[in-house]
């Protein structure tokens, strides 16, 4: 090895150099030989590559370890970059230094990691505060309040704000469902209040069966909203519900007893009136009985004693009572128009209650039954009746037109005439429906008659019978206006064919003469109003006579004659008007 090193007298330091120049002199001072020389210098030079060795194995193991210290801060920072949701250092407000020896780096990771670890404990606490309160309130919702007790595991490979965003949107529905359902409670609370009112039960000892914390001691906060504590309310409401509706149909059931039995012996109002507690609920809806008490089981009992005793009493005044329904019974088949024997009936009723054959309660049953089954005919009879009332309706107001198309002077100018020409006008326009009038009635009837394989009766005749009675002589009506016709047509041709061969002359003025009023006909009443009732036989053979101007008017009609409140006028001697009877047929 070649020394090139000299010592520094200035310095006065030993170097290698130094060292080596010393020995060489001390060599040749000896008198060492080259080959001595050279391997002394190959074992120093050995010894020097150790200690460099050494030296190197150490630097490179301690450069290792800082290697490794930062590649270690480095993960931990990703990890926690990672769990917080951080994307750099930058974001944190330290500059990221990824140039520069290791100390330098691990110096600038330091402080980033620090506050990244201040940064995880502190979202650590947050998320375990949301964690605990959704634990709780799970555990209320679940009705296992020892859940809100335990701690919440945090995962804390994930504290991203996100995620605790998560947490918080869960623990507002959460919240938002514990108000809902406590809203629920309350409300389920409060309508079993109000129903135990009504029905005159313990509020207190009912919802403390559902949940002991449903009382009022207890704070609005701290009541049950657990799944089964909603259900055993919805439950509970469910069967006062149907309590409330069972005793309010009982009540009504005897309230509608007690009137009845007030209405048959004539109950004075004064008696009436301790029950209106009872009766003042007859028509009411479930909903609408709110009044405390209104259907406590104490008031239904005193109602049933009420009606027991009404009803023994009743037994005592049977007659009275039983004639008062049959003759509810005659009023029903009147309005229906049906013939019934009233005097066979009330003495058959006599007969009944003074053999005491028969139980009072059975007498009257039998004939609420058979006032039952005379509603449900009359009800089937209504809608005929109520087309045959119709039917007759019009036939006046043929019969009026008839009489007023007959009276010339109906055009004159005097008081009242343009009351009776409206009236025409609507006359008119009814009497043209009465063919599809008896035509529907007609069918109607036969259909009702083959549903009830019995004959349609009105007041004992036949309504088919009136029907066809009617069509026949609204034909006969029609000939006999077809011949007037013709024998008009056939004297004005007469009359054309002598002006013809002696030339026209003159026709001298027409006397003004008396206002002409159409009294009663013989087929209507002092007023002019029909009787309502048609009989089958009534003007079959009317008489016919014949007028001095050779017009032939018939008196068999059923129609009735014009009431008083038509006018009768005289005809003016103008030109310009032209009688309606010879314009327009009185009937179609």
């Amino acid at each position: 090895m070649a020394v090139t090193d000299t010592e520094n007298p200035l310095l006065g330091e030993t170097t290698c150099s130094s060292l080596l120049h010393k020995l060489q002199e001390i060599w040749d001072e000896v008198g060492e030989n080259d080959e001595e020389r050279d391997k002394m210098l190959l074992q120093i030079e050995k010894e020097c590559l150790d200690v460099y060795k050494r030296k190197v194995e150490q630097a490179a193991k301690s450069r290792a370890q800082l290697l490794q210290a930062l590649s270690d801060a480095k993960i931990e920072l990703a990890s926690l970059l990672s769990a917080l949701g951080e994307k750099s250092i930058a974001g944190l407000g330290i500059p990221e230094k990824t140039s520069g020896t290791i100390k330098e780096q691990l110096a600038a990771i330091a402080p980033a990691l620090e506050q990244l670890w201040k940064q995880k404990e502190e979202r650590v606490k947050e998320f375990s505060d949301v964690q605990s309160q959704i634990q709780k309130i799970c555990g209320e919702i679940a009705g296992n309040l020892s859940l809100g007790d335990q701690a919440p595991s945090v995962d804390e490979s994930d504290l991203t704000l996100k995620k605790l965003d998560e947490y918080q949107a869960q623990l507002q529905e959460l919240q938002k469902e514990k108000s809902d359902r406590l809203h629920k409670v309350l409300e389920f609370v409060s309508t079993v209040h109000d129903l135990c009112g009504v029905l005159g039960m313990d509020f207190f000892s009912t919802v403390t069966e559902v949940h002991p914390s449903l009382n009022d001691s207890t704070g609005v906060q701290s009541k049950s909203i657990s799944n089964d504590t909603l259900a055993r309310l919805a439950k509970t409401v469910l069967a006062l519900k149907e309590d409330k509706k069972q005793r309010l149909h009982k009540l009504q059931e005897l309230a509608t007893q007690l009137i009845d039995l007030w209405n048959l012996m004539d109950t004075p109002s004064e008696e009436r009136r301790l029950f209106d507690h009872v009766t003042c609920n007859i028509s009411a809806y479930v909903d609408g009985v709110t009044v405390p008490g209104a259907l406590a089981l104490d008031l239904i009992e005193q109602a049933e004693v009420e009606v027991e005793r009404l009803d023994q009493l009743k037994a005592s005044r049977m007659k009275e009572i039983a004639f008062k329904r049959q003759g509810e019974l005659e009023e029903i088949f009147a309005r229906a128009h049906i013939e019934i024997d009233p005097v066979a009936a009330r003495e058959k009723i006599m007969t009944l209650i003074d053999s005491g054959n028969v139980e009072p309660a059975e007498l009257l049953a039998d004939m609420d039954n058979q006032i039952a089954k005379a509603k449900e005919e009359a009800h089937s009879r209504k809608e005929i009746l109520d087309k045959v009332e119709k039917w007759m309706s019009a036939c006046e107001e043929e019969s009026w037109l008839e009489d007023y198309n007959r009276d010339e002077n109906r055009y004159n100018a005097s008081r009242g005439a343009h009351l009776n020409l409206k009236r025409a006008e609507k006359a008119r326009i009814l009497v043209n429906k009465i063919p599809a009038l008896v035509e529907t009635l007609v069918a109607k009837t036969r259909a009702w008659e083959e549903d009830h394989g019995i004959s349609f009766t009105y007041d004992g005749v036949p309504l088919l019978a009136m029907l066809d009675e009617y069509a026949m002589l609204r034909q006969e009506r029609e000939e006999e206006k077809r011949r007037m016709r013709e024998s008009k047509k056939f004297h004005e041709q007469q009359s054309s064919e002598q002006e013809s061969i002696f030339g026209s002359r003159p026709s001298p003025a027409r006397p003004a003469g008396p206002k002409k009023v159409v009294g009663a006909r013989a087929n209507g009443g002092v007023n002019g109003t029909p009787s309502r009732r048609l009989s089958l036989n009534a003007h079959q053979n009317g008489s016919r006579s014949t007028t001095k101007e050779g017009k032939r008017e018939s008196t068999g009609s059923i129609r009735p004659a014009a009431p008083v409140n038509y006018v009768a006028i005289s005809k003016e001697d103008s030109a310009s008007h032209v009688s309606v009877s010879d314009a327009v047929p009185a009937s179609p």
